[in-house]
């Protein structure tokens, strides 16, 4: 069988999907570390910080030396890497101290996701597809970020069901299939050459650039509301709404996935018709709502259904920027992609971390986390109107 760009892409979907499961399955066993292990919540958002300050040490190295990367080789060392942080999540805290194992298993697997995240976007979009379609195969590819997260979310929940929580490393070394197939699959598609950086566009040159800044917020308020619901949507409705893990499970995180990722598929499906900026700004006050609903509701049921919804508000923003970076910050390649993933990830590092700490200091209120988090969408709320705004003095003026 001839493999194609299609191929290519394909192989990113599962890339997507390694991504979900490093950043996902580990909330689910938030509690059961705190029980297990005796590990309270700060010492949580310590790992969620390591998590995510690994990706971002990856993003600044690829940045600094993507034009000098064997792609086939990283993208599969990526894969290989998550694999066994997922196995070594399991295996680690049973032979070292729990909280150095279980910083050992994030930090390998966190690895491996940077290296995705900053080499699956450049990738798919190397790849020879129509113009018109590719803000609409960047949505798409995005997307199986989020059906990769529901089908963790929901496998896993039915596994504890069936199996109990205390079995959790078993799962573990299962989930490893999938990074595992990612690695298999980039061994065999093809590959194109990635966009280059023009030779005035690189690294520091953004520094300079307005436009690159203010997408580059928009990167970092984006990635804070979307990871910080993603992480302690399942610990909110556990410990803070005293609902049982499979009910808090489902009506939390897994529907915030499924809603998440159904938006990402709509834009897909209605790029050409559909203003992205606009979408941004309806998808911004969407997000506040949510966030000030699940912080305030008396009601738990009301309270996950808006952690739920949050997803649906979250779903286009990352993808979004990227696009909009792309079709906007003329000249930009790996570096560029690499540099917005990196306030990315700067945001899905800092936003769950002080939604831990705030958590910490309010006797584990993780509500007044989720009001604080309200601030992430305001502030991407105010971004995208000025982006709106300046692009067009910019295209008035003819710059």
């Amino acid at each position: 069988m001839k493999l194609s760009y299609k191929s290519t892409i394909s192989a990113g979907f599962v890339g997507y999907a390694t991504q979900a499961l490093t950043i996902n399955f580990p909330p689910l066993l938030y509690v059961a570390f705190g029980k297990q292990f005796n590990i309270s919540t700060s010492a949580i958002a310590t790992l969620i910080a390591v998590c995510f300050l690994v990706q971002l040490l990856v993003d600044l190295l690829a940045a600094k030396f993507s034009d000098r990367m064997n792609v086939r080789v990283f993208i599969i060392s990526a894969h290989v890497l998550t694999a066994l942080g997922m196995v070594g999540l399991g295996f680690f805290p049973n032979i070292m101290p729990p909280i150095a194992g279980l910083m050992l298993a994030t930090v390998l697997s966190s690895i491996g996701s940077g290296l995705v995240e900053v080499l699956i976007t450049p990738i798919v979009e190397s790849c020879p597809t129509p113009p018109k379609k590719k803000s609409s195969y960047m949505s798409l590819l995005h997307s199986f970020y989020c059906w990769g997260q529901a089908t963790v979310i929901l496998l896993s929940t039915v596994y504890f069901y069936v199996f109990g929580r205390e079995h959790w490393q078993i799962l573990s070394a299962i989930w490893a299939i999938i990074p595992i197939s990612g690695a298999i699959l980039f061994s065999l598609v093809p590959l194109y050459p990635l966009p280059k950086d023009e030779p005035d566009k690189k690294g520091k040159s953004y520094l300079h650039n307005r436009l690159f800044w203010i997408i580059g917020v928009m990167m970092l308020v984006s990635g804070a509301a979307e990871m910080t619901m993603a992480q302690w949507a399942s610990a909110f409705a556990e410990a803070g709404l005293k609902v049982s893990p499979e009910i808090g499970n489902l009506l939390g995180p897994f529907i915030f996935a499924l809603l998440m990722g159904s938006a990402r598929v709509f834009y897909a499906k209605f790029s050409a018709k559909i203003s992205l900026k606009k979408f941004i700004l309806f998808s911004s006050i969407l997000c506040i709502a949510s966030y000030l609903t699940a912080a305030f509701s008396p009601f738990p049921i009301i309270s996950l259904l808006a952690c739920g919804i949050c997803g649906l508000s979250v779903g286009v923003l990352w993808p979004g920027n990227i696009s909009i970076a792309a079709g906007t910050v003329k000249g930009g390649g790996v570096s560029m992609f690499a540099l917005l993933a990196l306030l990315g990830d700067l945001g899905c590092m800092t936003g769950p971390s002080l939604a831990g700490t705030i958590a910490g200091l309010f006797n584990e209120n993780i509500r007044i986390s989720f009001a604080f988090s309200s601030l992430f969408p305001i502030i991407l709320l105010i971004s995208i109107i000025y982006l709106i705004y300046y692009t067009k003095k910019v295209n008035k003026n003819g710059n």
